[in-house]
């Protein structure tokens, strides 16, 4: 039953985008650890890496196009639930260091020695087990999805106001994260990670696994929303976004529906921060930064909210052409940005998957009216009387 549900719900696009995810995630890390260096199809270990972060923003992307692109809600905060779930993975990085740190203390982390701490917070206890940073990691941010939707959907915030408290709730927490007595490493963050699991974060294999990690989870969080919004519940999402007071007159809790939406967003927000940190190494308050979740908002727009595939074209097309631009034009990166999503504003408003997806459904009703039509010269004229 599960199963004949699921495929209801993928079309064609989705499908092929769960098909390209799974093929990447065998053959570049095969590419990476089966060919020699000087092969010519032989993937670096910096690329599959830089790869495996892409995939983590096209995640980030495709959860903040759930709620923004399904129910309306422009979420200005899920850097926040994005960061929050990095750090959920970076404490429990942390605590795998031991006494290999540079002070040598098995049980305190080497900012919490700098800093004369004298015990581990209790905040801390637990992150030595994967299985608990792994619950960490979705339930942290779900837990601040809940809260806060809570009490801003019972209150009825809607539109630009509710995308300014979003965006002042990650404010708070940047301010929060940078100081030292938080114990969350202050300015400097979380870094000099090891090991996970027991394997070397920095050898080929464990990145050329978290590359895979990555391109499994995408494709999962991608059939699992294209599951919700497939759905009578999905149906009544987007009412939500397209008429919130007709949809409130006709008995449903908008409220709960938003909720729904907003804590499952933020759960795959706090998965893409986890599957961040050890393909980057370091987790710091700046990932909390407002322009950061801004950056999300244009990654989506440019590939079309609303379209689910949309957004992971976007995320990755713009991080792949800020990756070029900032190594040739690094001063002029920010310009091209705002100019970027001025003119897909303007001239792209459903973005590059949403105009192609309507361009060719345009193409397809043309060619079927003209199918349907009989063509005059093959018209069968009535035989004249003899």
């Amino acid at each position: 039953m599960i199963t004949s549900f699921l495929m209801k719900s993928l079309d064609r696009s989705i499908l092929i985008v769960v098909a390209i995810l799974l093929g990447l995630a065998l053959l570049v890390p095969a590419l990476n650890l089966l060919t020699a260096p000087n092969h010519p199809l032989h993937v670096p270990t910096y690329l599959v890496s830089l790869f495996g972060k892409y995939l983590t923003y096209a995640l980030l992307a495709l959860a903040l196009d759930l709620v923004w692109g399904f129910c309306g809600i422009l979420s200005l905060g899920h850097a926040a639930f994005f960061a929050l779930g990095g750090y959920a993975m970076g404490m429990y990085l942390m605590r795998q260091i031991g006494a290999r740190g540079s002070y040598g203390n098995p049980l305190l982390p080497d900012f919490m020695v700098f800093l004369n701490w004298k015990e581990l917070p209790w905040f801390w206890y637990g992150f030595d087990m994967f299985w608990f940073a792994a619950l960490m990691v979705v339930l942290v941010p779900g837990v601040l999805a809940f809260v806060f939707g809570w009490f801003a959907f019972r209150s009825r915030v809607n539109g630009v106001y509710l995308s300014i408290i979003t965006q002042a709730m990650t404010y708070a927490l940047l301010l929060a994260f940078f100081r030292n007595d938080m114990g969350f490493g202050g300015n400097n963050g979380l870094t000099d990670f090891k090991d996970i699991l027991g394997f070397n974060i920095q050898a080929d294999g464990t990145r050329a696994v978290l590359f895979a990690a990555s391109a499994l989870m995408l494709a999962l969080c991608l059939i699992l929303t294209a599951a919700i919004v497939r759905s009578k519940y999905g149906k009544v999402l987007v009412a939500v976004r397209d008429a919130e007071s007709r949809t409130r007159f006709l008995g449903y809790r908008v409220e709960h529906i938003k909720l729904f939406a907003f804590t499952v967003s933020a759960m795959m927000a706090g998965i893409a921060g986890a599957l961040y940190v050890p393909q980057v190494g370091i987790i710091n308050p700046g990932e909390f930064e407002p322009g950061n979740s801004i950056e999300v908002v244009i990654w989506t727009a440019v590939g079309g909210r609303g379209t689910l595939v949309g957004p992971i074209v976007g995320a990755i097309l713009v991080n792949g052409g800020k990756s070029i631009f900032t190594a040739a034009f690094p001063e002029f990166w920010l310009f091209a940005l705002g100019g970027l999503f001025v003119l897909v504003t303007l001239f792209l408003p459903k973005g590059v998957v949403g105009t192609a997806g309507a361009y060719f459904a345009r193409r397809r009703a043309e060619r079927k009216a003209r199918a349907n039509e009989a063509p005059d010269n093959l018209a069968i004229e009535p035989m004249a009387a003899e």
